[in-house]
């Protein structure tokens, strides 16, 4: 059985150190921060007085779908996803060797929650290429969004109010995870030592700075909307990206304030294209 677990391990590790699964990687990301661009863009657009969008990565699937050619760009979105979730769960499983104790156990869960978060985008984009998955949910629209239904559903649990609670808290403390590394910069291990050096370099790691702080204020503020959903008992006070966008443009100078958010948001998408030219794992 040993001998079988390590032939396993031994066989993901050779297809995740392969030209080919790191191509799909860059890829991935190429994907991923494209994404977070028409994320930005739509916020900028809500800002802006435009509140029919949703300003989510699944409304970044349904705006991309509309666009020339979106059918193509979805499944290629889609496809860059699940590449990204196959790497995270190599990683999960047989990565971050040079780790040891506690430590490796924490990345390792961490690999597994970043595959988990690639393939709900990936998810959200079969569903609107397949055309099962067109409805707004926290848009202009009026319905319930899958946020408000998971939590409705979490609060009917037994201690379902405590579970949210966590939930929230864990949310709030990963926007604070990427704000501690966009103050100390952790995020450069992700790029090579050529995508650090020079002005190009500088560059990057000044979109990178500024786009894990915005990303982190916006899921600091999801993560407080769960929280509240379930100190009041209403799932309706949760929501994803979108809700918590919209509660920073209900903020005084909001549109402001949620253009500033939008430039960072598309700051972190571009510094995921940085990410794909100069990958370091």
């Amino acid at each position: 059985m040993e001998a079988l677990q390590h032939d396993a391990a031994q066989t993901a590790r050779r297809a995740g150190d392969s030209t080919w699964f790191d191509r799909a990687i860059r890829g991935g990301l190429v994907a991923y921060g494209l994404v977070y661009v028409v994320v930005a863009w739509l916020a900028i657009q809500l800002a802006l007085g435009d509140r029919g969008g949703e300003a989510s990565t699944s409304g970044a699937v349904r705006e991309l779908a509309q666009q020339p050619f979106g059918q193509v760009l979805v499944w290629l979105v889609a496809i860059g996803m699940f590449a990204l979730v196959l790497w995270r769960a190599l990683e999960a499983a047989t990565g971050h060797r040079d780790e040891e104790g506690a430590t490796r156990v924490r990345k390792r869960v961490t690999s597994a929650a970043k595959g988990v978060l690639y393939a709900a985008i990936g998810i959200s984009a079969i569903r609107v290429a397949t055309g099962s998955g067109g409805g707004s949910g926290g848009g202009g629209g009026g319905g319930r969004s899958s946020e408000d239904t998971l939590t409705a559903k979490l609060l009917d649990l037994p201690f379902g109010q405590g579970l949210v609670f966590l939930v929230g808290l864990g949310i709030i403390g990963y926007g604070v995870a990427l704000g501690i590394r966009a103050w100390t910069e952790k995020f450069r291990e992700q790029l090579s030592a050529e995508g650090q050096s020079g002005d190009t370099g500088t560059a990057y790691l000044w979109l990178g700075k500024i786009g894990h702080a915005a990303k982190g204020v916006a899921l600091s503020i999801v993560g407080g909307l769960f929280c509240y959903a379930a100190v009041t008992h209403d799932p309706k006070k949760s929501g994803g990206l979108d809700q918590a966008l919209r509660e920073v443009l209900d903020q005084p100078f909001g549109p402001v304030l949620l253009v500033l958010v939008g430039v960072g948001i598309g700051c972190y998408g571009l510094f995921s294209f940085a990410r794909a030219r100069h990958l370091s794992r």
